[in-house]
């Protein structure tokens, strides 16, 4: 993986290709899947097929001959794996002894078959019958108040589920509703909505036809949205320019072999795909695209003077904007000096990147969580926005902004309910159909879900996925004070490491996947997600479960509801459990605009678009227009440069989704065989007095006075911007302080986190 001329580790094969195919390879051998396997991924992401479980990238009206990526291929390899975690596994190993494994080897023991409960006098989970599960967890749940727990969602289940989980904790009385975009886009909600009125993004997947430049902020589509390295080949060929802005080179955004592609696959051809690739700061895309949108204001500084002809809109900023004087203001006041120190880019190269932007009649900006995640990140998508507002592309066709979300309906749960704010649910909807006064008082977010467990104020967690402890900060922290709780419950697939830390009472709950067919009263049964373009998909599988002992999502959240709470005549469990398409007649009675005719446009080749008002230019919007906004400075970060202080990145590898690992092969970084590594680059590792292959710690650098510190990392020479450092997702979560989030929505602020270097670790 090294090249001789370059001393870090690298991967200098594109995306794609044979090495993707080796992948998937590996994963299946691994997990023993069966042929059938093979006709789930034949029908992954096509119309009236099974919808991926991986990323939430779109569906295609009219998809390749294998409408799977590398990622979403392990992920349904992985849920219909062979392996099976059954009461007789339990039986022999404590929970205290599987607190030792890794995170890799607790999901690789399989797939969970029985209800079990905790027993803590012999620290071992026991298995137990459904109805008696419910009872319990329904006597419980009676006997505290509602506000005292917390209903969390990951972002794999239905908009059905969703859409009941959501219902179950109002009727119960609370909006405790954290899910996992708190910990990823929820800065694309606040921040997003704060300036143009709207909570995603305003592209649809004909704009990428279009669109004449693709500018990328802070994501990695080779690994975390492979199939959207589709459209960007096409864009590419067809003549769009590609600019990207990330503190990694990652191998997805340089060059793409097809592995579709039968011509490419014989002759390792490769497709460039960035054009412009700029190793920005971690933290220093405000300041990035700030210096992008002075040379913009030049240049029509000067084409107005001597051809009086603009190059901004400026028909499009006097209709349809406000507060661009300001902001214009602020780009004439800000030095290129400052601008070159906060991005660690040359005045050149953002002169060209912006000369690129100008050139392009039809432009489309995506990020991710590397802006996401820190805490001015809601700041940094404001600035972004400014810069497409300068020539109006926004609103119309090829043209707008496209934050790329993970879960594969983590954007769906907000849409039908999930939310902690009650002013974004149509509270008199619900009045009217369930006969009840939903609480209107704002619920906990993730961040406060867990202050409120270190507080000792929350007493049950319910989770509906995820591995909600793995993912979260504090984790030292949180795993002390999570035993302190009344009830937990855990419903999911396999075993993670969120199911070994327990309140008093605790119940481990196992429910099909999306990939296992779910055959109910009706027949068999239709689920829905919607995709990072706001487009609703339906889903159906043909798999046979894992074991008979399960039940569906649903059918559980049912259960649970039934035992907790009161009968009402208008709130149908069994009905619902029985039909799901009641289910969608329910979410389109509550959101009536959106969801017209849903059950009739479930198989709606590539989804149907369940609309946004800021394509359409109308700005929801405080000024009743699209906003202008000012940075507060140049660096999201949210803390000083100091002495022996970097700011770390939390990653992602190819071998993972989210907490999910799959092995240990990040191939595309060069990386394998571990994850116990440290990401430098080597002048920093001069400067820094260590050496490449040394062990070392990171310790926290929050000033808060808590210590907190991950060791057993190897430093390891990688192509990194100054002042920066490298390591990976959840491993590093112990150094993130509950406390380092985006100051807006809260979202924790992953990727700047201020860390030093112990560098006598053992």
């Amino acid at each position: 993986m090294r090249d001789e001329t370059d001393e870090t580790v690298h991967y200098d094969k594109p995306a794609g290709g044979w090495g993707s195919l080796r992948g998937i390879s590996l994963v299946a051998g691994k997990e023993g899947v069966s042929p059938g396997a093979l006709d789930t991924l034949r029908r992954q992401n096509k119309p009236g097929g099974f919808m991926c479980v991986s990323c939430a990238w779109t569906k295609p009206a009219n998809p390749h001959p294998f409408e799977f990526c590398e990622n979403g291929a392990k992920a349904t390899l992985w849920e219909l794996t062979s392996r099976r975690c059954t009461p007789e596994f339990f039986a022999q190993h404590t929970v205290s002894e599987l607190k030792t494994w890794r995170d890799y080897d607790l999901e690789q023991v399989g797939r969970l078959t029985h209800p079990m409960r905790y027993d803590p006098a012999s620290d071992r989970y026991v298995p137990v019958a459904w109805e008696e599960a419910f009872r319990a967890i329904g006597a419980e749940l009676r006997a505290l108040e509602p506000k005292s727990t917390v209903f969390y969602a990951s972002g794999r289940a239905s908009l059905e589920t969703s859409y009941l989980w959501a219902l179950f904790a109002r009727l119960y009385g609370h909006n405790n509703l954290p899910d996992s975009s708190n910990m990823c886009h929820e800065t694309t909600s606040v921040g997003l909505k704060k300036v143009i009125g709207s909570s995603v993004g305003t592209c649809v997947a004909e704009d990428f036809e279009k669109c004449d430049a693709i500018f990328f902020f802070g994501q990695n589509p080779g690994t975390n949205s492979p199939r959207l390295l589709h459209p960007l080949q096409e864009a590419v060929r067809r003549g769009c320019r590609i600019v990207t802005f990330n503190p990694i080179q990652e191998r997805g955004l340089i060059a793409f072999t097809n592995p579709q592609s039968p011509v490419e696959m014989a002759t390792g051809k490769e497709t460039r795909i960035s054009e412009l690739y700029f190793q920005v700061r971690p933290g220093g895309d405000i300041a990035a695209i700030l210096g992008m949108c002075k040379h913009v204001l030049a240049r029509e500084e000067r084409q107005w003077t001597e051809q009086r002809h603009h190059l901004i809109d400026v028909d499009f900023i006097e209709q349809h904007t406000h507060g661009f004087g300001a902001f214009a203001d602020l780009v004439k006041a800000t030095e290129w000096e400052d601008i070159e120190r906060e991005s660690g880019l040359t005045r050149a190269d953002l002169e060209a990147a912006a000369d690129i932007y100008c050139g392009a009649k039809k432009v489309i900006a995506f990020y991710g969580m590397g802006v996401t995640q820190h805490v001015h990140g809601s700041q940094t998508i404001g600035t972004l926005i400014n810069l497409l507002l300068l020539r109006g592309n926004l609103g119309r066709e090829g043209a707008g902004i496209s934050p790329v979300r993970g879960h594969s309906n983590v954007q769906g749960q907000r849409t039908v309910g999930i939310s902690e704010k009650p002013e974004l649910v149509p509270l008199d909807a619900l009045e009217k159909l369930f006969g009840f006064a939903p609480p209107t008082e704002k619920g906990m977010n993730t961040v406060e879900a867990c202050e409120g467990i270190l507080a000792g104020e929350v007493k049950a967690f319910l989770g509906l996925g995820g591995n909600f402890i793995r993912a979260i900060p504090e984790r030292e922290k949180m795993e002390a004070a999570w035993t302190g709780m009344r009830l937990t419950v855990q419903i999911a697939t396999k075993l993670n490491r969120s199911h070994l830390i327990n309140g008093e009472v605790a119940y481990l709950l196992p429910c099909l996947g999306r990939s296992e067919e779910d055959l109910q009263d009706s027949g068999a049964q239709i689920v829905t997600m919607e995709d990072s373009l706001s487009c609703i998909h339906g889903s159906i599988s043909r798999r046979k479960p894992a074991s008979e002992h399960l039940r569906s999502e649903l059918s559980i959240v049912a259960g649970l509801a039934k035992a907790a709470l009161p009968d009402n005549p208008k709130v149908r469990w069994d009905d619902w459990v029985g039909d799901y398409g009641q289910v969608r007649e329910l979410i389109e009675a509550t959101y009536p605009d959106e969801f017209a005719d849903f059950n009739a446009r479930v198989f709606t080749p590539g989804g149907f678009y369940r609309g946004n008002a800021a394509r359409e230019r109308v700005w929801k919007t405080e000024s009743g227009k699209a906003e202008f906004s000012i940075p507060d400075g140049l660096n999201a970060c949210g803390f000083a440069e100091a002495p022996g202080r970097y700011r770390l990145i939390t990653l992602r590898s190819n071998d993972q989704f989210n907490t999910t690992i799959y092995g240990y092969s990040d191939r595309l970084r060069g990386i394998e065989g571990t994850r116990d590594v440290l990401l430098m680059n080597p002048d920093e590792i001069a400067r820094a007095g260590i050496r490449a292959g040394q062990v070392v710690a990171l310790v926290s650098d929050a000033e808060d006075g808590i210590h907190r510190e991950v060791g057993g990392l190897t430093v390891t020479p990688f192509s990194l911007p100054d002042g920066c450092v490298a390591a990976y997702y959840p491993e590093m979560n112990p150094l993130i302080a509950l406390s380092h989030h985006d100051c807006l929505s809260k979202t924790p602020a992953a990727k700047s986190v201020p860390v030093r270097i112990k560098a006598d670790a053992a």
